[in-house]
């Protein structure tokens, strides 16, 4: 592992020295935490977390290496990581790298030896803020701080398009066989996935559930879409603010009026609510882990969920119509949403959990017996 030196500057001024680990350089972005105690190497692949530096809040980070299953989009699209430390040796019988290694490799910043539970109080008491990673044989302060300040909010940022697919992609590969799950001989249902920064997760899952998958560019005009002759449409997770994304909103709403099996995920969740008319705001410091409580309203049942976002769609903007199916337990923000005009809804959560529990799984079922309803009546 090189021996840099590094820093994290917040933009409040807020200052932390470390370890450099990964590449040297500089990144920027939002800084958030995310409590799982396991997934590292999906969390940092996971779309969702573009332009930002992610603080994981379990000290040891890397001790099994990283490997080419555990990967949930092509490269890693955190924009930084900081951990509290990164071992110098991994065990793992799945291991083909170090975490280190890995992320010199594709040119990412890391930075450890950070006190993460005191920067953890810091952005649950300030809100998730801009920072800056600096890394290299020298570093300065001054100039981590600048760079911080300088950084674009996370509000008004479309990320959507920049992390999407460029054009169609059919998608066949199942869960892993570590996974213990087959793909399913279900009715065989085309999906067209709208690829906001989808998880490859959510593509193993469609294709467990027997179906066949494409996936489109964020902005696919739904004309063509439509010529694929889908049974209907999933709308992926992926990063950034949701309002920017005027595209994507027209192109849901049209779908949503055609009465088309719909399925929203994070980002796609917050974009279908946009589409039916409710808004969306930013929240203090998001929701980011593997252990979040969730109350399904109809049956008060209450689900564990893994959870990955820093903008909700406001519960008090719901128009007539739109009907609340989820709600956090940790803050009372809404989870998930319902159509009843069409059949459509949408979750906040990741019901696919790479990593996280397997509660949500139910909902892909659900979007399942929404085509296959939708077949019946044609």
């Amino acid at each position: 592992m090189s021996k840099l030196k590094a820093v994290l500057a917040l933009e409040d001024g807020t200052l932390f020295s470390g370890t450099g680990f990964g590449a040297p350089g500089a990144t920027a972005g939002e800084v958030v935490f995310n409590t799982s105690m396991t997934g590292y190497q999906e969390i940092l692949t996971d779309p969702s977390y573009a332009g930002q530096l992610v603080t994981l809040t379990m000290p040891h980070i890397g001790n099994t290496g990283v490997n080419a299953e555990d990967v949930e989009s092509d490269r890693v699209r955190a924009a930084g990581l900081i951990v509290r430390d990164c071992p110098r040796r991994f065990s793992s019988w799945r291991a083909n790298a170090s975490l280190a290694d890995w992320l010199a490799g594709q040119g990412v910043v890391a930075i450890g030896g950070i006190d993460t539970r005191a920067l953890t109080i810091r952005l649950r008491e300030s809100g998730a803020q801009n920072g800056c990673i600096l890394a290299g044989t020298e570093v300065d302060p001054a100039e981590a701080l600048e760079r911080a300040r300088a950084c674009p909010p996370m509000t008004g940022q479309d990320l959507a398009l920049p992390n999407s697919c460029t054009q169609t992609m059919p998608w066949g590969e199942g869960s892993p066989a570590i996974e213990s799950r087959l793909p399913g001989e279900g009715p065989g249902h085309h999906v067209v996935v709208y690829d906001f920064g989808v998880k490859f997760n959510i593509l193993r899952m469609l294709v467990d559930a027997g179906c066949r998958v494409t996936r489109v560019p964020a902005d696919y005009p739904l004309a063509h879409a439509l010529e694929l002759q889908p049974d209907g449409f999933l709308l992926s997770n992926g990063p950034g603010d949701p309002e920017p994304c005027g595209y994507a909103i027209r192109t849901i709403r049209e779908i949503v009026e055609r009465r088309l099996p719909t399925f929203g995920i994070c980002l796609g969740y917050q974009l279908l609510a946009l589409a039916a008319g409710a808004r969306t705001l930013k929240m203090k410091f998001g929701h980011h882990g593997a252990n979040h409580p969730v109350q399904e309203l109809e049956t008060g049942r209450v689900l564990i969920t893994s959870q990955n976002h820093g903008f909700a769609v406001d519960k008090d903007t719901l128009p007539d119509g739109v009907a609340a199916t989820h709600r956090s337990l940790f803050d009372g923000t809404l989870q998930g949403i319902r159509l009843e005009s069409a059949p459509a809804f949408g979750f906040q959560g990741h019901p696919e959990a790479s990593p996280g529990p397997h509660d949500l799984r139910a909902l892909f079922d659900r979007f399942v017996a929404l085509m296959g309803n939708a077949d019946a009546e044609t």
